[in-house]
């Protein structure tokens, strides 16, 4: 639901502003999760879950538009640093938390994640308020201007980016969340708990050189920290192709974060550099890219697993990142001061 309503959302953030959106998003998926706690067979479950995809889009699209336009070119990739370190620290201590909540109730986690999404919203409208901030938000679109998903498309950078996002999901995100816990107990004979610790040494490590690799990208590039991030995630894959023992798991993991660090905040800000005025649509098809590599990413390597091997699996991965690492190259560098002029022409001033 994510993926087919991207382009929604983004239209809607374009027509209506990225603090109502926002808002409307999170308490679309808290009324949605509540109903999902209180879901009698799976076919309610499934339908609930869906219906939430829709606002869980309108909330990322519009985030992401207002995180990008508010933010100089100067300091794009730190912001974009933070803002993937709290979805990474909520990535980790959510789930440690909702075991807690399970303990309990398999329907307490959706209770409290209901309860949460909707202070988030309530955060989104009070707190993004142009009487509190002292700013305009809400500014109309004809006033800011807009970057339409036409010109984005035309340009080399977005192209990139674009590719960039479903290959660094596939391997960053798929990869690693579908068939490394089977990898760990099946291949390396180790327990649950192993391949849970190298995904949370990953995240540790991740979390560590987040705001390093925001710096290292505003200052020398965003095709830099996507090579040297690159590299690093290369090395990983390559690492778990031939791992044998817990150990060399926990160190490919460790350079999965390393690399992660540079390479998942890079692509976000070469379309935030691009981006001129509102482009809600710019950002959903970069999202959308992201999570087709999600969905296709996890069928690919469970079907080379299933009628292959782990092994080919990985290596087949690591012929793809390749192709990553070759369009790094060919990036064309897309912070502003870097430009003799913009890619695509702003005749509106922006104001946030």
């Amino acid at each position: 639901m994510r993926f087919s309503s991207g382009l929604i959302s983004g239209k809607l953030v374009d027509r209506f502003g990225e603090r109502a959106v926002l808002g409307f998003g999170l308490f679309m998926i808290s009324f949605f999760t509540f109903l999902t706690a209180l879901s009698q067979s799976y076919a309610q479950l499934l339908t609930f879950r869906t219906l939430g995809g829709l606002g869980s889009s309108m909330f990322s699209v519009s985030a992401g538009s207002l995180l990008m336009r508010s933010v100089s070119d100067d300091y794009r990739a730190r912001a974009q640093s933070l803002y993937n370190g709290g979805f990474l620290v909520g990535g980790v201590a959510g789930p440690a938390f909702g075991g807690i909540l399970a303990g309990i109730s398999l329907r307490a986690p959706f209770f409290v994640y209901s309860i949460t999404l909707a202070m988030a919203g309530i955060t989104a409208l009070v707190f993004l308020s142009e009487k509190r901030l002292g700013v305009k938000v809400d500014i109309p679109t004809s006033e800011i201007g807009q970057t339409t998903l036409s010109q984005a498309l035309r340009l080399r950078p977005y192209q990139i980016a674009l590719v960039l996002a479903f290959l660094n999901n596939w391997v960053l995100f798929g990869l690693r969340s579908s068939i490394l816990p089977l990898f760990v107990t099946e291949k390396l004979n180790s327990t649950a708990s192993i391949a849970g610790l190298g995904i949370t040494i990953g995240a540790l490590v991740q979390g560590i050189f987040l705001l390093k690799a925001g710096r290292f990208s505003d200052e020398k590039g965003r095709k830099a920290a996507l090579l040297f991030g690159s590299t690093f995630v290369l090395f990983g894959i390559l690492m778990l192709s031939f791992t044998t023992n817990p150990t060399l798991y926990f160190i490919s993991m460790a350079l999965f974060g390393l690399g992660g660090a540079y390479v998942g905040t890079a692509p976000g800000s070469v379309v935030g550099d691009i981006i001129r005025g509102r482009g809600g649509q710019v950002i959903a098809a970069w999202q959308m890219a992201g999570d087709a590599g999600m969905i296709v990413g996890p069928i690919l390597v469970g079907f080379l697993t299933d009628n292959y091997s782990y092994q080919a699996a990985f290596l087949f991965s690591a012929s793809i990142w390749c192709f990553a690492i070759l369009l790094s190259v060919i990036l064309p560098e897309t912070r502003s001061s870097h430009l003799k002029k913009d890619l695509i022409i702003d005749k509106n001033n922006q104001e946030l």
